[in-house]
């Protein structure tokens, strides 16, 4: 690696451009590649720090979805122990969604999805207050994400993935789902309350 620490020194690490949720980034990793293959730094707190995201990941996370169209979400934790998340995808592709559900917030209610995949290698850093899920695009998907609070089942949450108020366009009419999922209520049934 001696002969590319020259070069990273030299150019950007990661470029991370928020989207249309206020505090959601589209993070994109620079790849530096020779004969041998590639390397990326997947995650930097200074280079987070810079834009002012002071998450403190306490626990990583990773999942398998072996059927092209299995969508997961939407999901989320309760206070006091919601979660910010980085999610990556590691093999095969997923449309990834964040949904601002912080009451106050200027992008209130809206969502975005971002295509990340093995070959693209971006992720998405989502804050707590929004909802996340995903749709896998390929077969075999597995990806990876860092959280920022630990898993706590009383405060797992699901809200209906195709709850019409919030209007994702997955882009499936019928997803493969876990009977979580099938099962989850609207955001308007639910006790999922953030504040900006």
């Amino acid at each position: 690696m001696k002969d590319l620490v020259g070069v990273w020194k030299a150019t950007w690490i990661m470029k991370l451009s928020e989207t249309a949720i206020i505090g959601v980034y589209e993070v994109e990793p620079q790849i530096f590649g020779d004969n041998r293959g590639w390397f990326c730094e997947t995650y930097s707190k200074r280079e987070f720090e810079k834009i002012g995201i002071n998450a403190d990941f306490v626990q990583d996370n990773r999942s398998f979805s072996a059927k092209k169209g299995t969508l997961r979400g939407l999901h989320c934790q309760t206070d006091p122990m919601s979660q910010a998340k980085l999610v990556s995808c590691l093999k095969g592709k997923i449309l990834d969604v964040a949904v601002d559900i912080r009451e106050g917030s200027p992008t209130y209610m809206k969502w975005i999805a971002v295509e990340l995949s093995e070959e693209n290698k971006k992720m998405l850093y989502i804050p707590k207050g929004c909802l996340h899920g995903f749709v896998t695009l390929t077969e075999n998907v597995e990806i990876s994400y860092k959280v920022d609070e630990f898993y706590s089942p009383e405060n797992d949450r699901s809200i209906c993935w195709c709850d019409g108020e919030i209007g994702v366009e997955w882009g499936v009419s019928e997803p493969v789902l876990s009977e979580k999922d099938k099962n989850a209520p609207l955001l308007k049934d639910s006790d999922v309350k953030f504040k900006f």
